[in-house]
């Protein structure tokens, strides 16, 4: 990875490309630390601080959302307007034609995924202003104040898309990934800080010290490890194709392979669960309705409670700890949006009907549905294994956080959207690489 950068940087139009990617990130951090005017940051961080479930809002916009910046509502109506035009696509048939129609139809999706981007922008930046309204955060009264800041939210959620956008045409991997990844990089050193003082600092002697810095270092080396394998395992059907004889020769006859990832689906199911989860806490918070347990507690509080991550994994009482429900279905959420998401985005009866086309076939078995069948059936295994792993991840840090307290605002989510970006970025660096240099530097 070294050797990668190394050399890119001995590359003049790849180092350009480079430096363009990082003085847009830099622009980025210097947006997420300007306020929106005529808003008290002082008593919206102490509301957010007494509401940890809307934690998860800071950890996507870098922090942006506790200081109430310009880029509170960061690339978030971007994500989502992107996942809801991939899904739209297949039930839409003008929007499957579009997506088939190459590189034209690419560019219209893209048009209406930015639109879209801006209608949620609009949506959410009136709902969170609506909210903090409601706990008089703002400093001057009127409706001034508040159409300024949703001008501001939705500004600034339309120039990071456009900045995204710019970054992957001029620079190196895909824009809006990098955003999210610097977003998420921002908050890991206060984390890591968070640890050492509650871990390594009150360990009371230099041995528990020594122990809790081994034991914390050890479960992030292996979480990273596990995700790199995760990111890259896949499943390799090999496909043989037939011999055709045009004239007098032979065409034809090589072997090939359909790469199935193991992790199908990616991060997207982990941020459907985790949204469906989170979506009436965060409600909640904004209309002042706290969790809450006991005899006293309204059905909703305690709803809300089964809901709200940082409540799960709390083995103080029993009381607590059977709000870890919400796990369960947490997990459940998760297999069922890979299963439902690979559906969506994976046809195995057009892959089996396309290799028939070419005349390919899969050793072993017969072309049509039966080969159609077999993909299903490997599909659905590859599914089910990437779905767990997915859960190992994502679960780990939320019992390590209910069972020993640890207050981190990074996930399994951010770290496999770190890994993610990483690896990807780098492989499109070598292949710019390969482009000039007719060979990788990854493996020298």
């Amino acid at each position: 990875m070294l050797e990668t950068i190394r050399n890119a940087f001995k590359t003049k139009e790849i180092r350009n490309k480079l430096l363009f990617v990082f003085m847009g990130l830099i622009v980025v951090r210097i947006g997420c630390n300007i306020p929106i005017p005529g808003v008290n940051t002082n008593v919206i961080q102490e509301f957010l601080n007494n509401n940890q479930a809307l934690g998860f809002l800071d950890v996507m916009t870098g922090g942006s959302f506790t200081r109430m910046s310009i880029f509170a509502l960061n690339i978030t109506p971007y994500i989502t307007s992107s996942i809801i035009i991939q899904l739209l696509t297949i039930a839409i048939p003008k929007l499957e034609e579009m997506q088939k129609d190459g590189e034209d139809g690419r560019k219209k999706l893209n048009e209406y995924t930015r639109y879209l981007s801006i209608v949620l922008a609009i949506i959410e930046g009136v709902a969170i202003i609506i909210g903090f309204r409601n706990q008089n955060f703002f400093t001057e009264a009127g409706y001034t104040p508040l159409i300024v800041a949703v001008v501001a939210l939705t500004a600034g959620s339309a120039f990071l898309m456009w900045l995204g956008e710019q970054i992957t045409e001029k620079g190196i991997g895909n824009g809006i990934s990098v955003i999210l990844l610097i977003n998420i990089v921002a908050r890991i050193p206060s984390d890591l800080i968070a640890l050492y003082n509650q871990f390594v600092g009150g360990a009371g002697n230099i041995t528990n010290a020594v122990l809790a810095a081994a034991i914390i270092l050890a479960i992030i080396i292996a979480m990273f490890v596990f995700i790199v394998w995760l990111q890259d395992a896949e499943r390799k059907i090999p496909v043989q194709y037939a011999k055709k004889m045009q004239g007098r020769k032979m065409f034809g006859g090589q072997s090939s392979h359909i790469p199935l990832k193991v992790n199908t689906a990616g991060v997207i199911p982990v941020i459907f669960a985790s949204s469906m989860l989170q979506l009436p806490v965060v409600i909640a918070g904004f209309a002042g309705l706290q969790p809450a347990s006991g005899d006293g507690a309204s059905l909703v509080q305690k709803l809300i409670k089964i809901c709200d991550q940082s409540k799960w994994c709390n083995i103080s009482s029993w009381g607590e700890f059977k709000y870890t429900l919400g796990l369960l279905v947490y997990i459940g959420l998760v297999i069922f949006f890979a299963y439902f998401y690979t559906s969506v985005t994976f046809n195995p009866l057009e892959i089996a009907n396309n290799m028939k086309k070419q005349g390919g076939f899969i050793p072993g078995i017969r072309p049509g549905k039966p080969t159609t069948d077999y993909l299903t059936n490997v599909l659905n295994s590859i599914i089910f294994i990437g779905a767990v792993a997915m859960v190992v991840v994502c679960v780990l840090p939320i019992i390590f956080a209910g069972v020993f307290g640890a207050s981190v605002s990074f996930t399994g989510t951010s770290l496999i959207i770190i890994v993610g970006v990483v690896i990807e970025t780098l492989k499109q660096l070598e292949s710019q690489l390969l482009v000039r240099n007719y060979k990788g530097f990854l493996g020298e």
